[in-house]
């Protein structure tokens, strides 16, 4: 009898070269699974939806123990958030005229400039960019990159580079 593991030394030589049980061959085949499961979905499915793809694949498992091996695993599933609208059309501010009616062809330089502002997601947050274009050229004449949607650090340094390059006319 051993007496670390109190069993007796035929047991431990049995169980030594028995190799893995079945149940161990059975949870790296599943960790396997659900690891490509969940690198295929972009790590967005949680363990209700890996169970569920795996069992349309025909393997038996279920839920809680998909989400025992995410869980041993730090697999954690990535949710996205549902779109939210943010404009509100249904004002009674009032609304600027339309001067320039979609004629997007001036006959010359520094005639027509029109501006936007694009939201870039990074891994450190949102970016706004803010550019004016001249539209005779298509050219960027100004253009500012912040970190808040402030008009003094998207607008006004934008069309400060803009004045700087070219005169109004």
């Amino acid at each position: 009898m051993c007496t670390v593991l109190k069993v007796s030394r035929s047991s431990y030589y049995r169980w030594f070269s028995q190799g893995p049980s079945k149940r161990a061959l059975e949870h790296s085949l599943f960790t396997d699974l659900i690891k490509k499961e969940f690198d295929t979905s972009k790590q967005r499915y949680g363990s209700t939806r890996i169970a569920a793809q795996l069992k349309r694949n025909n393997y038996c498992i279920s839920r809680t123990r998909v989400a025992k091996i995410m869980r041993d695993n730090n697999w954690i599933s990535k949710y996205r958030k549902k779109f939210k609208v943010t404009t509100n059309s249904n004002h009674s501010y009032p609304v600027s005229r339309n001067l320039l009616d979609r004629k997007f062809n001036p006959s010359g330089l520094n005639q027509v400039w029109v501006s936007d502002i694009t939201y870039i997601k990074t891994k450190k947050g949102w970016l706004y960019l803010t550019t004016i274009i001249d539209l005779y050229d298509r050219q960027v004449i100004g253009w500012s990159l912040s970190t808040r949607l402030y008009t003094s650090q998207t607008i006004i340094p934008a069309w400060k580079m803009a004045v700087s390059k070219r005169e109004i006319t």
